[in-house]
């Protein structure tokens, strides 16, 4: 996994919504989650499937595109 192509697909999925918000809607802390779109930490398999639903899209296509 490349985790800067990852950041940069989640920082397109977000567009104008914060980094909060989606952080809430998935039950993550909002450091969390910008360690997500800033490539530090790649979510462990749960959050990573919450994040997919969220956005409605398949985990594949953020994490293994």
């Amino acid at each position: 996994m490349d985790k800067q192509k990852i950041a940069n697909n989640l920082k397109s999925l977000r567009g104008n919504t914060s980094q909060a918000e989606v952080a809430r809607a998935v039950g993550i802390t909002p450091a969390a989650m910008a360690n997500y779109e800033q490539g530090i930490r790649i979510p462990r398999d749960e959050v990573k499937k919450r994040i997919a639903e969220y956005y409605g899209v398949t985990v594949e296509s953020i994490f293994f595109s």
